[in-house]
């Protein structure tokens, strides 16, 4: 299994298994890490599943699309490194990839 590790606000650290092919959204929601709301289920229409990925992990997880960067203008206190996890897909070269959460969503 590949290995994900979400840090919330507070710096609270989980690692959960995540299925290749999944998102890091869905992984978030079936393994019940708080800070991640995913109100449109992962469809790129919300930006309520906003992450911040951990510096070293930037290039492996890659830049965002066009419609992803206009939905992250609806996200609080957007950074370089945000990204929405629906549109980061598991893959084994990810194993290991570290995100954190804002402090709030939307």
């Amino acid at each position: 299994m590949i290995n994900i590790t979400y840090i919330d606000a507070e710096g609270t650290a989980r690692t959960v298994e995540a299925e290749e092919g999944a998102t890091v959204m869905e992984t978030a929601i079936r393994n019940g890490v708080p800070g991640i709301e995913a109100e449109c289920g992962g469809a790129c229409s919300c930006a309520t599943c906003h992450v911040y990925v951990d510096e070293e992990w930037e290039s492996a997880t890659g830049q965002p699309q066009p419609m992803e960067e206009d939905m992250l203008d609806f996200a609080f206190d957007v950074r370089p490194n945000s990204r929405l996890s629906c549109q980061i897909r598991v893959r084994p070269e990810l194993d290991g990839l570290v995100v954190h959460t804002p402090t709030r969503q939307g």
